[in-house]
This record gives C-alpha cells, sequence and structure tokens, in this order.
C-alpha cells in the first residue's frame, strides 16, 4: 500500500482475486457507471444492456466478464463474477464511515445497561435496563432499545429505529431507518364479533451479518420467537408476522409480507411485492418471482410465479371479464365432452 489515495489495479487483483488485464500502477479513487466514469473512475459490466456504454467509457478500468474483454478500450479485471467483485471494489474504495465512540449527551441510557467498547451513541438514543450492546456497536440518533435486547459486536443501528424488549441482534448487522424489530404479532381470538387480544410472549432473533430495510416490521412471536437465520437481507417495507422463520442466506425484495407461522427455507430469493401464506414451508434453494402469491407450501428447489403479466388495457379487461367466466365455460365443456362421449357411445352401437 502507498500513501496515495485509492487502490492500485495491482493491489485490486489481489485483494479481489480478478485476473488483471492492463498496467498495475494504474490507480482509482472511485466507482462510477460506465456512462458516467471519468479518469480515476473504476467501473462494471454484469448486464448486456450496458453493453453499448463499453467502447466509449473514460474509466480507468473496468470489471467484467472474460467474454467482454476483447471490446474493453481500458485497462480489466476479469472475472467470471463482475457484480460481485464491484460489491467487493466498492466497499474498498468507499467505506462506510465509522461512527465516534461515545455516548450523546443527550441519550438516554439505563444505569443497567451494559455496554461494550467503543460503542457509539447518538442524540436522543434510549437504552432500557439490562439491554446488551457489545463492542464497537453504532446506534443512530432517536432510536430505542427496550430492555434486556441484545445487539451484538459491530453492529449499525441507523436513526429512528425500535428494537423491542429481548430482541437479539448477532454480530455485523445493519438496521436500516424506520425499522421496528419487536412488535407484537398480530394475534387476535374472535370472541361473537369482538376481538380479543392474544398477547405475544415470544421475542426475535437476528444471526449474524443480517441487513434489515428501512421501514421493515419484524414481529415478535405469539410463544416462541421470530427467527431471522445469518446473512438473510432484508429490503425496505418488508412485513415479517409472528414466528416466522427466514433461513440462512435468503434475500427478500421490498414490499413482501410472510403470515405468521411461516418457515422460508436457506439461499432463497424472493421477489418483490410477493406474499407468502401462514403456516407455509419453502424448501431451501427457491426463488419466487415479484408478485407471486404463495398459497401452499412449495417442497422442491426451483424458479416458481404466479403474477399475471402486463397487458393492453383493453386486453386486460377482456381477460378480467373471462377469468370470472371460467367456472361457467368449465361446467359447459365438461357437459359437452359427456355429449360427445355418448354419442360416440351410440355410434359404436350401430356399427
Amino acid at each position: 500500500m502507498t500513501d496515495q489515495p485509492g487502490y492500485s489495479l495491482g493491489e485490486l487483483s489481489r485483494l479481489t482475486g480478478a485476473k488483471l488485464v492492463g498496467d498495475a500502477n494504474l490507480r482509482v479513487q472511485r466507482v462510477a457507471t460506465l456512462a458516467d466514469a471519468a479518469p480515476g473512475s473504476i467501473s462494471f459490466l454484469a448486464n448486456r444492456r450496458y453493453r453499448r456504454y463499453l467502447s466509449s467509457t473514460r474509466a480507468t478500468a473496468v470489471i467484467l466478464a472474460p467474454v467482454d474483454l476483447d471490446d474493453c478500450p481500458t485497462a480489466a479485471l476479469v472475472t467470471d463474477n463482475p457484480y460481485l467483485v464491484f460489491a467487493k471494489v466498492a466497499q474498498l474504495l468507499a467505506p462506510p464511515e465509522q461512527p465516534q465512540a461515545g455516548i450523546h449527551e443527550t441519550a438516554v441510557v439505563h444505569p443497567e445497561a451494559r455496554l461494550g467498547e467503543g460503542v457509539s451513541i447518538g442524540p436522543y438514543v434510549v437504552i432500557e435496563a439490562h439491554a446488551q450492546l457489545e463492542d464497537r456497536v453504532a446506534v443512530g440518533a432517536g432510536s430505542y432499545i427496550g430492555s434486556h435486547a441484545r445487539i451484538g459486536a459491530d453492529s449499525r443501528i441507523a436513526p429512528l429505529v425500535s428494537i423491542g424488549a429481548r430482541v437479539v441482534i448477532g454480530a455485523r448487522a445493519i438496521i436500516h431507518s424506520g425499522a421496528v424489530i419487536g412488535a407484537d404479532g398480530f394475534g387476535f381470538a374472535n370472541d361473537r364479533g369482538r376481538w380479543v387480544k392474544v398477547p405475544q410472549l415470544g421475542s426475535v432473533r437476528l444471526g449474524d451479518d443480517v441487513e434489515v430495510g428501512a421501514n421493515t416490521c419484524i414481529d415478535r412471536g405469539a410463544l416462541g420467537d421470530t427467527i431471522i437465520e445469518d446473512g438473510v437481507k432484508i429490503d425496505n417495507l418488508v412485513q415479517v408476522g409472528h414466528n416466522v422463520r427466514i433461513g440462512a442466506g435468503t434475500a427478500v425484495a421490498g414490499l413482501t409480507a410472510f403470515a405468521g407461522s411461516s418457515t422460508i427455507g436457506r439461499h432463497c430469493m424472493i421477489g418483490g411485492s410477493s406474499a407468502i401464506a401462514g403456516h407455509l414451508t419453502i424448501a431451501d434453494n427457491v426463488t419466487i418471482t415479484g408478485m407471486t402469491g404463495v398459497s401452499r407450501s412449495i417442497r422442491e428447489p426451483g424458479v416458481y410465479s404466479a403474477s399475471p403479466l402486463m397487458q393492453p388495457y383493453q386486453e386486460w379487461r377482456k381477460n378480467t371479464v373471462r377469468s370470472g367466466q371460467l367456472d361457467a365455460m368449465y361446467r359447459r365443456l365438461r357437459d359437452l365432452e359427456a355429449e360427445l362421449a355418448e354419442m360416440k357411445a351410440r355410434l359404436e352401437g350401430q356399427r
């Protein structure tokens, strides 16, 4: 390493494992798109739709796949997974700002809370009794940490996050603003038209390296805990109901909703605006495309879809009307098939 800003291409090749084609001494200080890059930038090509910008890019270097190397006018970091290498390079060139350790004078920290070394507590944070923050946890302004909650080392809690009592969050978590972890699950019993609240006595447990998006809600369990396993990534505006379990390495896109007691396998990908009904099981390595409603368990790995495709409006209107006639059409078809079978039988009998 040198005292010059940024990284040399040789350093980036060594740190990411990508093959360098070009001058190892060239240095880059920032990441940029192919179209917007300037000298000193490094860009990437992972989507074929942007290949048209490759030949004219002004980037110092481009991260790309071997198939695109011949058309690259600059130095290159060559890899079979350009997006992954780009992510690693971006982390090196734009590391997250490290908050200053200490407790802001306006924060309210209960004397029985336990804080590790290097903890950063922002303005107007409230930390209740017996909460435990391990080393280098950072809590942004206006956030709330409930009693007996525990947050693992190197986790970052953004401003205006609410973490309920007894919630457990693992190491290196990232919780974005507006997230609510540990609110009551939606549990009510019906007493002749009057809803009676069922106490939500469980909690929420997040594993290590979990990221929770802005304004996402993860409800506490009714009896047992809601569990988010290691490495799960949850987008913004996701609803996770009580006693849901999401397996390690699963990624969930925005506006998805999980009804209570659904179990999601490991390494799944759930597309945006999907809805998972309660008490279902989804196997490991399942991909659910966007806007899919899952109404029964999925037992085998694979890709599953249930959303209608976009159509011209007039065509959509006609198809919507006809979909309401499907039962009547089925009954007419069944009757016609019965009549046809009867006619065939009579013809056979006349031969």
